[in-house]
């Protein structure tokens, strides 16, 4: 499984982002996909994801409204579009593939892309 991120940087408070996460090598039915970030010095948290079934959506609280997750299937690619960012926002954003096998739960992770917001 690859999972290759794109599209941080830097950009002032109110601005707009879009994150790509393009993914190969996997022929999971049934997966989640989506977003975690890490500020330093804090926790790893789930931003948004995806249910590939279903196409159901999970957004973090701090984020609903602002940032929205789609993908596109003939590209293999899942995007992250960012509004109106905070520099709360700032931090390393890591694209993460979720899937059930067996009896436990498999995660995959992209290697980070920054983003970082000026205020």
């Amino acid at each position: 499984v690859q999972l290759v991120e794109s599209g941080g940087g830097l950009v002032q408070a109110g601005g707009s982002l879009r994150l790509s996460c393009a993914t190969s090598g996997f022929t999971f039915d049934r997966y989640l996909i989506g977003w975690f970030r890490q500020a330093p010095g804090k926790e790893r948290e789930g931003v948004s994801s995806i249910n590939n079934d279903d196409g159901s959506t999970y957004y973090a609280d701090s984020v609903k409204g602002r940032f929205t997750i789609s993908s596109d299937n003939a590209k293999n690619t899942v995007y992250l579009q960012m509004h109106s960012l905070k520099p709360e926002d700032t931090a390393v954003y890591y694209c993460n593939l979720k899937t059930w096998y067996g009896s436990r739960w498999y995660d995959y992770w992209g290697q980070g892309t920054q983003v970082t917001v000026s205020s």
